[in-house]
């Protein structure tokens, strides 16, 4: 018997973890390969092509993944598939369907059934049960439709010990070049209560013998991304330390680990164990959420803030960690200047990425049976967002929703490392300055627009020159230090000014032609002439100490050259290596 099992993914490079284990689950015991199809989409794809292509496959039941992020393309698919293979059972399973599937088989007449939680053994059982032609009453962990008028949900199902799960990836066919996710634990210890994590206390780990073999897998593919999935990776001591020492003493040099961790929770030894960590090999996310201490005791969070300051602090010095830190906006007693505060004080800690999210409203999150006595007003339909709050009225969350697009855009893209910092500090904090710049790109129409990478430094000198009293010579020159760190131009800018003329192209040559300069700055060229190192890397002049600047210095005038190597980058911000050569021009 064919069942297919879709996934409608945010973008190509992910993964859907869930219908894999699904599948090995069920091949392991028993089910033929050739009876279990994985289908993976976007939500970007054409539905009429999807539809085409589901339907091309004559699955004999089908069964989708559901979360927030696609419920509503899926729902519209399934519509259409009942009316073009209508004798085909169609199932859901997942996060966003799991809590309120009786509302949902009920009000579907295509939908056959939901299976509610952890998916791997009910769907073995599904399986068996359809082909065999018995009663799925005896399946645990449904909720189906007997007759049109008759919806039953069975008995819940027990959680599988995490050894039971069978390894999802027999080998890389069709995921070259996607994120690979992973999970070595189930459930969180923690009670935050917009997370659905919450609702599964109790934490499950996948023994390590089992884990090194799998870790070893993926280096061995040299896969080039493996996100954990894990909530709250590091709550057991003894299983991190596991697993970050196998991947440091096992690291081939190119798969890079994601976790999500509590920084608050590292200690002194972990802290120095990873500062030995090859740049790149992991990267954290870490979430904040809020600064507010009412906030935080009214979402039942527990973090110690000025330790997980203190952490992520130690963790930068390093200089060879990705640190992703979040924030919340539209939690409760959390209002605009309150959010200000909460985002500057995550500001202060430097993380490579400061990720503004707005509250989500998440189907069976113990939040969601507080909102109407919080007074809290969430949009009806997937993603749930919240509208507005007692404290954060809907004008301050467009608001906040231009800050979010201008941190995206000049602090997460990691392309405005020297201007960034300069334009700030001509606010009273940073926050200030996303504000007031989110405003300028709604007065002037480019808000919701896409801009291309010169726009959107050409917009900086303009807001420079219309909304604060800055220098724009000084911006000029840390943009064309920020352009240059990212990529070789083929052709300047017009908003920057051009290196003096012959003087400057005779010092360029010279410092080309000398083959010491050469071994020192640029080894890796060997066996390339000087005009070919000339076209392959880049040699600026400034009149500012830039390269002081950016490590947190003050910024001084000072004549400096410097040299941009386009095959040495830095693995964290993917700027190439750059060096002060102003004693050799």
């Amino acid at each position: 018997m064919k069942a297919l099992l879709v996934a409608m993914n945010a973008k190509y490079i992910h993964s859907n973890l869930g219908i894999y284990s699904i599948r090995a689950y069920g091949v392991a015991h028993g089910i033929p390969a050739s009876d279990l199809e994985i289908a993976e989409y976007t939500i970007n794809q054409r539905s009429e092509d999807v539809l085409a292509d589901i339907y091309r496959r004559q699955p004999e039941w089908i069964g989708f993944s559901c979360y927030i992020w696609n419920i509503r393309e899926i729902t519209e698919l399934a519509v259409e598939l009942h009316k073009v293979l209508p004798d085909t059972p169609i199932w859901f399973g997942g996060p966003e369907v799991t809590f309120h599937a009786n509302q949902l088989v009920k009000q579907h007449s295509w939908l056959s059934g939901i299976m509610i939680g952890e998916g791997e053994a009910t769907f073995l059982e599904l399986y068996h049960a359809y082909d065999s032609g018995s009663s799925l009453e005896r399946v645990a962990g449904l909720v189906y439709r007997e007759t049109q008028d008759r919806v039953i949900q069975t008995m819940e199902r027990p959680k599988l010990p995490m050894d039971d799960l069978v390894f999802p990836y027999a080998d890389m066919e069709g995921l070259a070049h996607r994120i690979i996710y992973y999970e070595t634990s189930r459930g969180c210890p923690f009670g935050c209560s917009y997370c659905l994590s919450s609702v599964d206390r109790q934490v499950r780990l996948r023994s390590m013998e089992l884990v090194e073999k799998e870790l070893q897998f993926f280096l061995d593919q040299r896969v080039p991304q493996v996100k954990f999935v894990d909530r709250t990776f590091n709550c057991n001591r003894q299983h991190t330390m596991a697993i970050w020492k196998y991947i440091y003493e096992h690291d081939n040099g190119v798969t890079n680990f994601h976790f999500e961790i509590s920084a608050d929770l590292l200690n002194d030894e972990e802290i120095e164990y990873v500062k030995q960590f090859r740049p790149g090999l992991v990267q954290f996310e870490i979430g904040v959420q809020s600064t507010n201490p009412n906030t935080m005791q009214a979402i039942h969070r527990v973090c110690d803030l000025d330790r997980l300051r203190n952490r992520v602090e130690r963790i930068r010095a390093g200089r060879n960690i990705h640190q992703h830190l979040d924030l919340i906006a539209g939690l409760p007693y959390e209002d605009y200047d309150s959010f200000r505060q909460s985002y500057n004080d995550v500001h202060r800690m430097k993380p490579d990425q400061l990720q503004l999210g707005f509250l989500k409203m998440l189907k069976g999150s113990p939040i969601e049976g507080q909102h109407d006595a919080l007074g809290i007003v969430c949009q009806e339909h997937p993603p749930y967002e919240v509208l507005f709050t007692p404290w954060l009225p809907y004008d301050d969350v467009l608001r906040l929703k231009q800050v979010e697009d201008m941190t995206e855009r000049y602090y997460n893209s990691l392309q405005f490392e020297a201007s960034r910092p300069y334009l700030e500090s001509l606010f009273e904090t940073p926050f200030d300055f996303y504000q007031s710049l989110g405003e300028y790109y709604q007065e002037q129409g480019y808000a919701g627009l896409h801009q291309s990478r010169l726009q959107n430094y050409e917009i900086l000198l303009e807001f420079l020159s219309e909304r604060t009293d800055g220098d724009s010579h000084i911006l000029r020159q840390l943009l064309l230090y920020d352009l240059y760190a990212r990529e070789n131009l083929k052709s300047r800018p017009e908003f920057v000014e051009h290196a003096s003329g012959a003087d400057w192209q005779e010092r360029r040559r010279k410092f080309y032609q000398n083959p010491l300069w050469m071994m020192q700055y640029l080894p890796e060229y060997q066996g390339y002439d000087w005009k070919q190192m000339l076209r392959m890397t880049h040699l600026e002049p400034f009149d500012f100490d830039i390269l002081q600047y950016v490590s947190g210095k003050k910024l001084i005038q000072k004549n400096c050259v410097l040299l941009f190597d386009y095959r040495q980058r830095n693995p964290l911000s993917h700027q190439a290596r750059i060096v002060d050569v102003t004693e050799r021009v």
